[in-house]
């Protein structure tokens, strides 16, 4: 068999008689992914940028994982989600390695709250750390895979619960992290990630880890991905938000709590506990609940604007917190025992402070302020409000080659907008489409008849048409919608109406509820923005995906509402240039959930009929794949009874 190796091209691995073919179980020649993968290549090669829209099916992890691979250079790969790492790892890595007579030299790198604190395992034996039985049960799972475990990557626990206590309790976050000082820190799995890392030419990364490591260059820990020559980032629709959370700031009720019983617990611990440090986290707890209740907004996100005005009704709230933050720092700094343990609370306090006066102080006029209160929790977030020179500097300018692919990144057949939003100029571009016949394996279904969803009638007639809709699928349907509050009274009223099992979301992990949706026979899944991308259900399970409103992201979201304003005060027009190719984007992924496979066929509906009677509505046709179209429901009829 001939081998993988630098050097040789990419034609001999995907061309029909190619290496791919001989090892591949399911080979298909797909002259697409041919043309993806030399375009990757040339672009490692010439050290150039290179923008792929690569159409469902196309075979894109391996068109950008070979080309990666013999390259001879160091690579990392970012993905959406860890569900694509691990297939790329643990799937598409090990069929590369047949057509290799070396060992690939491939790793993979998640969050620190991904893997195990050995030092916590230990530590847990000896001091009250667990609560209730099934805490207990949790940790003796856990402590027995230690033993074994090469990683520490809890993804091979398998029978621990998604949602365990006792796993937050034993990770590696860095809150609590003394680095070098700590015992096992030759044995730490992070320790053993990171010479891993080094010793590899392909880092398999997500896009949260990525961009975390990317802003934390900038500080005095640094990141802790190896310096790389080049970066693929997979699903790159997201990068966007993605970027604008790791270069911004956040700062929660939740977290100044988390820091307080870090303190509290690690004083019993090493017994450096007092009335006066009990007093100290007490008037911290007080204060932050009186300031957290002055600051304006109900459930949900407010945009917060008037810092001045705030201060000037607030001030004695925020000093008052502010100074006893600072009592506090000064009580740790009295303390002389336990100082390795307590360096990572110092440096929290520092950071806790450092965020609340950037934070109050609203000081960028670039930058959008919000609160977002969920729960018992309160957010205080501050991001720029344009990502693009950021990226522009710290990304595109600062690495050779950098591969950005989707299914979604055209509007209208162009790549301007995503270029726009991301800051990148003068890339390679390539759109591959999809080897599927929409044509015949996909109708595109718009009625003309409901109201214009701004209606107050419209909801009502939507679930009329969604009853009609599901009658004729037989279920096996999404139903995805624009808001929680339309889907909760969407299901209320047609979960009655149809005579098949219907789940929604929210009742239950995500994971288990696709699990449930693939297993149930005629099921229908009611869902929001979460189930739109990255949902793969092959078959005819799913045979309809019906889309409720055309995915405007609401104006009043604080950092949609600044992004809408910073473009209007530039002169342009935001609806055409952000808010329109936005939602046609989001709509490409909400309908690439139905055809997954060459066999697949079913109906796409959008209720939405501004999509056939608006001038902009072209845009968004001009940015689906050709599917055919109809307006009767008749036709619709026609295409099940086949």
């Amino acid at each position: 068999m001939s081998s993988l190796a630098k050097g040789i091209s990419v034609r001999k691995v995907f061309s029909r008689d190619g290496l791919l073919s001989k090892i591949h179980p399911n080979f298909e020649f797909r002259p697409g992914q041919l043309e993806m993968a030399e375009a990757v290549e040339a672009a490692l090669n010439d050290k150039r940028h290179l923008i792929v829209e690569a159409g469902t099916g196309t075979g894109k992890t391996l068109a950008y994982l070979a080309p990666a691979i013999l390259s001879g250079r160091r690579v990392v790969v970012s993905t959406g989600t860890k569900n694509l790492q691990e297939q790329l790892y643990f799937k598409d890595v090990p069929l590369l390695q047949q057509l290799s007579a070396t060992p690939l030299r491939v790793c993979y790198m998640k969050g620190r709250g991904n893997y195990a604190c050995r030092q916590k395992i230990y530590d847990a034996e000896q001091e009250p750390v667990l609560n209730g039985l099934e805490e207990v049960a949790d940790y003796q799972i856990i402590r027995a895979w230690e033993a074994t475990t090469q990683t520490g990557d809890r993804a091979e626990i398998t029978s621990l619960p998604e949602s365990s206590a006792a796993w937050s309790k034993l990770d590696a976050r860095r809150d609590l992290c003394s680095g070098q000082r700590c015992p096992q820190y030759e044995r730490c799995f992070l320790t053993t990630m990171r010479q891993r890392a080094h010793d590899s030419d392909i880092i398999i990364v997500n896009h949260h880890l990525f961009f975390a490591d990317l802003a934390a260059r900038e500080e005095d820990f640094g990141g802790i991905i190896p310096d790389y020559a080049a970066a693929v980032f997979d699903e790159a629709h997201e990068i966007e938000d993605v970027a604008g959370q790791y270069f911004g700031i956040s700062l929660s009720s939740h977290q100044l709590n988390d820091l307080l019983g870090d303190i509290g617990a690690l004083a019993r611990r090493k017994n450096f506990g007092s009335a006066e440090l009990d007093r100290v986290l007490d008037g911290v707890r007080d204060r932050a609940t009186v300031f957290f209740a002055a600051l304006p907004g109900g459930e949900g996100r407010t945009g917060f604007r008037d810092h001045a005005a705030f201060l000037e009704r607030h001030d004695r709230e925020y000093l008052d917190l502010l100074r006893s933050l600072e009592l506090l720092a000064t009580q740790l700094e009295l303390v002389r025992v336990g100082l390795d343990e307590l360096l990572p609370m110092a440096r929290r306090l520092k950071e806790t402070v450092e965020k609340l006066e950037f934070w109050i102080a609203g000081g960028k006029a670039s930058w959008v302020y919000w609160i977002e209160r969920r729960g018992r929790g309160t957010f205080l977030q501050a991001t720029p409000i344009d990502v693009s020179s950021i990226l522009s500097e710290r990304l595109f300018g600062a690495i050779d080659t950098i591969v950005l692919t989707s299914a979604t990144l055209t509007v209208g057949g162009s790549f301007d907008f995503t270029e726009s939003r991301l800051g990148l100029r003068g890339a390679r571009t390539l759109n591959v489409p999809s080897h599927f016949d929409y044509s015949t394996q996909a109708l595109l279904y718009v009625p003309q008849n409901l109201p214009d969803p701004r209606s107050p009638a419209f909801l009502a007639a939507a679930c009329d048409e969604i009853v009609r809709l599901l009658r004729l699928s037989r279920g096996r349907a999404f139903v995805l919608f624009t808001s929680h509050q339309q889907m909760r009274l969407a299901y209320d009223r047609v979960s009655f109406a149809i005579e098949y099992p219907t789940l929604m979301q929210g009742t239950g992990p995500r994971s288990a509820l696709l699990d449930e949706f693939r297993s149930t026979p005629n099921a229908v899944l009611f869902a929001t923005s979460s189930f739109w991308q990255g949902v793969d259900v092959q078959g005819d399970q799913l045979s309809c995906v019906i889309i409720d409103k055309l995915p405007f992201a609401v104006p009043s979201d604080p950092v949609v509402e600044s992004r809408i304003r910073s473009i209007r005060e530039a002169g342009g027009n935001p609806f055409y240039e952000y808010q329109i190719p936005q939602a046609a984007l989001a709509l490409k992924q909400g309908f690439g959930r139905l055809i997954r496979g060459k066999t697949d066929r079913g109906v796409l509906a959008l209720l939405d009929n501004r999509i056939s009677r608006q001038r902009y509505g072209q845009v968004f046709f001009d940015s689906l794949p050709d599917y055919r179209f109809t307006t009767a429901i008749q036709e619709v009829e026609k295409f099940f009874d086949v």
